[in-house]
């Protein structure tokens, strides 16, 4: 299997003695979905940002694709859903447009876009259930619509690897679970690698391929179903 992610020995640390990460060893290969899990502290996000570059590590390295993270070439390849993805203020901005940002930022045009970057920038609204609601300012949506709306601003930039960091904070429990299905489906139909990290997973169980728990280390990776008894156990994932 070719590999999307790889790394290898990677500890992190904010300051001189501070350590988030430690010793991480993980291979993520191309079109798995997987949830990476564990308390908040435990070092999920700053792993994300390692995975896409935006960090580099204290130790160890960091791929993707093959080539070092933070020097990585391709960067409009991957797709990053960041923690409390919103708009700023009252921006009016609607979903067409938000979702036309993530094809600018792809293209990395200028000026108006072409035929192709419209047609994707619709195809986009169409996977995630939005048709109907292109023109509405994103700010009047629900919050679970709100983070379909910024699913596609990534999947028109046409990602290979798609990044979600807690993507139903503030989302209640049906949302999060029609979110989950959403992301079943454009995993089965687009072949796309995805990341889905939250300090829970119990939306995304029965979806995802593999779990990978972390607590500065990672203290799992596996299937779902084979971690019950070390999930309600205190010494591995909770601080």
């Amino acid at each position: 299997m070719s590999l999307a992610v790889e790394l290898a020995g990677v500890s992190f640390g904010y300051r001189a003695g501070q350590s988030v990460l430690e010793g991480v060893t993980l291979k993520l290969g191309e079109g798995e979905f997987v949830a990476v899990a564990g308390p908040n502290g435990g070092g999920k996000t700053t792993l994300v940002r390692i995975i896409l570059g935006l960090e580099r590590p204290t130790a160890g390295t960091a791929l993707l694709y093959g080539e070092s993270a933070h020097r990585f070439s391709r960067r409009r390849t991957l797709g990053y859903l960041a923690q409390r993805s919103v708009l700023g203020g009252d921006a009016p901005a609607t979903v067409r447009e938000v979702v036309s940002a993530g094809r600018l930022a792809a293209g990395g045009l200028i000026g108006p876009m072409r035929r192709r970057d419209r047609e994707l920038v619709a195809e986009a609204i169409g996977r995630v259930g939005l048709a109907a609601q292109a023109d509405a300012p994103v700010r009047t949506l629900s919050g679970g619509m709100q983070q379909r709306a910024f699913i596609a601003k990534a999947l028109a930039g046409e990602p290979s690897l798609l990044v979600l960091d807690e993507p139903t904070t503030g989302v209640d429990a049906e949302s999060q679970e029609s979110l989950a299905a959403l992301l079943d489906g454009l995993h089965s139909d687009l072949g796309v690698t995805i990341v889905y990290v939250s300090h829970e997973f119990g939306a995304v169980e029965s979806f995802v391929q593999r779990l990978v728990l972390v607590r500065r280390t990672i203290v799992f990776d596996g299937s779902p179903g084979e971690l019950p008894g070390l999930w309600h156990d205190p010494s591995h994932v909770h601080a």
